[in-house]
């Protein structure tokens, strides 16, 4: 068990806790197994069925009912399957209940006989807004904890309303078709898997999971005020609109939904063609650069999507639509040869070039 260290630093170890007294004869030993549910228990068990036996798992914790419930779960499957479980708690330092969600955590982790870690951070807005920043600032705290405690997979409490609200904000700021499959499943980032099991996953039979353990055990879920603070996009959803679609489509949560995992299976297929694309350019070994006539030789549609693959393994941020529809307008004017410099631009500080025929990137501060 590690409790908070500072901004930036690992936790510090806190001493073993006494072993619990055993249970009374004909008394369940742990009675929040008894508040599990089995739809949710069966989501979980599926997600970690690769697991091997001694494998460490992790568990994002905020201490709200959605993870809370999730650790538990979890927990319950982590015993029988021989899983050591770790929970990670983030004190983003954002509300003055902060101090008190982390002690809940770490209670929650006693209660479930698993490790807890946690870790302050500093939220540096820097012009991409709180939601934002807050959340690049969590994955990076999470992903340090689980190097630390050496687990390879993390958890993420993400459900059903959380995916149909996540496809419902895209739309409406005009995101495209790849960006419609919102939340994935199982995704990989920072050299770590997250899996999110509760996608499909309703947040009513989660609450009514969280009310059930806290009857049998008194633990608590915290409650954060700014998942429903109207001044940001997801609380002003949730405040103001989501009434309105229940009102007249009860059924919006599950319908959009599922279009995020229709949308996911479409995006995975064009990412299929774009990467058979993508080795028909002549690419470089270091992925840096591609033949420009061959690129020029596809359709229109797919010189999009296999510049956006090029990106994407360069490790780049996709373009607005307006960018990304004025270099496709250049790359295609461009002399055949390339012996046009003109063509130069700048990009999340690179430059895309044309030299001698193939598309370049340029790690560079300026083109020679």
């Amino acid at each position: 068990m590690t409790r908070a260290g500072g901004a930036g630093r690992p936790d510090k170890a806190s001493p073993r806790h006494s072993p619990r007294p055993r249970a009374a004869s004909g008394e369940h030993p742990d009675p929040w197994l008894q508040a599990l549910d089995p739809a949710l228990l069966r989501a979980v068990d599926a997600a970690l069925a690769g697991q091997p036996a001694g494998a460490a798992i992790g568990v994002a914790l905020s201490a709200g009912a959605d993870s809370a419930m999730l650790a538990a779960h979890v927990a319950g499957v982590a015993r029988r399957r021989g899983l050591r479980l770790h929970c990670f708690h983030i004190h983003h330092g954002l509300q003055a209940e902060a101090d008190d969600w982390q002690a809940r955590a770490h209670r929650l982790a006693d209660l479930l006989d698993a490790g807890c870690h946690s870790r302050r951070v500093a939220v540096d807005v820097d012009g991409r807004g709180m939601e934002a920043a807050a959340r690049d600032a969590r994955y990076a705290a999470l992903a340090e904890l689980a190097v630390h405690a050496g687990v390879g997979h993390v958890l993420l409490a993400h459900h059903q309303d959380d995916q149909a609200e996540t496809v419902l904000l895209r739309l409406l700021r005009g995101t495209g078709p790849s960006g419609l499959a919102a939340m994935r499943p199982v995704t990989e980032r920072n050299g770590l898997v997250w899996i999110r099991p509760w996608l499909d996953q309703p947040r009513s039979a989660i609450l009514d999971c969280a009310r059930r353990f806290e009857t049998l055990t008194g633990w608590r879920p915290a409650d954060d005020p700014s998942n429903a603070d109207g001044r940001y996009a997801r609380g002003a959803l949730r405040a103001r609109l989501a009434p309105v679609l229940d009102e007249r489509w009860p059924a919006w949560r599950r319908n959009l939904a599922r279009h995020a995992a229709q949308a996911g299976e479409l995006s995975d297929w064009v990412e299929a063609a774009a990467q058979d694309d993508w080795l028909g350019l002549d690419p470089s070994p270091d992925g840096r650069d591609f033949s420009l006539a061959a690129w020029r030789a596809l359709p229109a549609p797919r010189q999009v999507q296999v510049l956006r693959h090029w990106l994407g393994i360069l490790g780049l941020r996709m373009p607005t639509e307006a960018r990304l529809r004025a270099w496709l307008r250049q790359l295609r004017e461009v002399h055949a040869l390339g012996h046009d410099r003109s063509v130069q631009l700048r990009h999340e500080g690179v430059w895309i070039v044309v030299r001698r025929g193939r598309v370049c990137c340029l790690w560079k501060t300026r083109v020679e």
